[in-house]
């Protein structure tokens, strides 16, 4: 069963579920925060989570690809923030979120996609430094506009694959584009590139080893999970995902959804997380709204856009200690 809930700016509903026999623990949100608590969370924490901040800035370098970067170079150069109102811009916001992660002494910022509009050097750089000086600890993975080049010949998985390597290789930090986990106070969590909406055997193989590990699990991910509901084009996972659904593919000048839709792995996938006990929540970000959404009692949510301004804070805390 999948309960949904979606909403603008920061104004989620406060709600609380406790899943104590799943061993989930229990979780409240109010705003765009949501505190977690288990009794194998061994001291409490933060994590700052945010997406879609479509950073756009070019120079020189981009100049032959002009005709590949055209349409999202211009998509987010004004925005109006979801808190205040007021216009802005996507650094403004970025830049405001990383001072308040700063502030908050998060042991993180998980950077969940789409936080480039394409893969511009100018802007990976820029942004680059920004983390640099902030010297905040961080996580990042792909969205599907980061390394998209619109109309540029080639499959989803080989154009992820050049532009990964060639543009965006340096915000891993050595770690695998793909597939990451990180470990805080008793918490794993695993960072999975779905960025093209498919899961790929090796991901499943990463994700399984963990589950196994029966500790508290968040997933971080670009694309959230379907959820019942929702439009095909909002989750990974949507037994409609194909190519006679894909409504977006010429307007993004990209190869179209599969005739036969996922592979057996995404669904799969899909499956074991959605009813593993020890998954607290997944965390993403792609449809630019704040939502909420209950698959099998695990809280799937997403955050606002950051490009206007919108992230989430997540505090962790061992049971009763919040």
């Amino acid at each position: 069963m999948a309960i949904g809930a979606a909403a603008s700016g920061f104004g989620f509903s406060t709600q609380t579920s406790t899943v104590g026999e799943m061993n989930r623990g229990a979780f409240s949100q109010d705003g765009n925060q949501l505190t977690f608590y288990h009794d194998q969370i061994r001291e409490p924490f933060k994590v700052m989570a945010t997406a879609d901040t479509h950073l756009f800035r070019d120079d020189e370098r981009g100049e032959p690809f002009k005709a590949y970067s055209g349409r999202m170079a211009k998509a987010y150069n004004q925005t109006r923030h979801v808190k205040t109102g007021n216009i802005t811009n996507p650094e403004t916001c970025f830049l405001e979120t990383l001072a308040i992660a700063r502030q908050e002494q998060v042991a993180f910022v998980a950077l969940l996609g789409d936080i480039f509009s394409f893969p511009s050097e100018a802007a990976i750089e820029w942004a680059e430094a920004q983390l640099k000086e902030s010297q905040l600890s961080y996580v990042y993975v792909a969205g599907n506009h980061d390394w998209h080049y619109e109309g540029m010949e080639g499959s989803l998985e080989s154009l992820r694959r050049k532009w990964v390597n060639n543009r965006l290789l340096r915000l891993y930090q050595g770690g695998n584009p793909l597939m990451q986990v990180r470990e805080v106070a008793g918490v794993q969590f695993v960072v999975l590139d779905n960025s093209y909406y498919e899961i790929l055997p090796e991901q499943l193989a990463f994700t399984r080893r963990i589950l196994r590990s029966k500790r508290p699990i968040v997933l971080m991910m670009h694309i959230p999970l379907y959820a019942m509901g929702r439009k095909v084009g909002y989750g990974c996972g949507h037994p409609g995902w194909n190519a006679q659904n894909d409504r977006s593919y010429q307007l993004e000048r990209r190869e179209q959804w599969p005739e036969k839709g996922h592979s057996a792995t995404t669904f799969q996938f899909y499956r074991e997380v959605t009813q593993a006990p020890n998954v607290l929540a997944t965390i993403s970000g792609h449809i630019h709204e704040p939502t909420l959404d209950l698959i099998n009692g695990m809280p799937s949510v997403v955050t606002d856009a950051n490009a206007q301004g919108g992230y989430l804070k997540l505090f962790f805390a061992p049971s009763g200690k919040g």
